[in-house]
């Protein structure tokens, strides 16, 4: 099965983002105005994917956020992936935050 992907330069700057990194790699940098779900905590808190057509899920590199896009098209959910995940994001010189005031970092 195909997963619907689009390159970092195809995202609109305000475009809804769900980042399913784990707790370590969201709060060393993310994009902001993301919301966070981890991966292994996507199907116990399914409700909170947040309902936008799109939705751009990003990890960090594409590989999680490939199967979490694969899974929320079964299950009715218009998902997209962030192909190169916020590794590419950085790269290409988006915006990154990091909790606490700490530089961020994409680990």
């Amino acid at each position: 099965m195909s997963v619907p992907s689009v390159p970092v330069t195809g995202i609109p700057a305000d475009a809804p983002m769900l980042d399913v990194r784990e707790i370590d790699e969201w709060d060393a940098g993310h994009a902001p105005g993301a919301r966070h779900l981890p991966m292994s905590q996507l199907v116990a808190r399914i409700n909170e994917v947040p309902a936008d057509d799109p939705l751009y899920v990003v990890c960090r590199s594409g590989g999680r956020s490939a199967q979490v896009v694969q899974y929320l098209a079964a299950q009715g959910h218009p998902a997209v992936n962030v192909e190169g995940g916020m590794q590419v994001w950085a790269a290409q010189g988006r915006p990154v935050v990091a909790e606490g005031g700490a530089s961020p970092a994409i680990v």
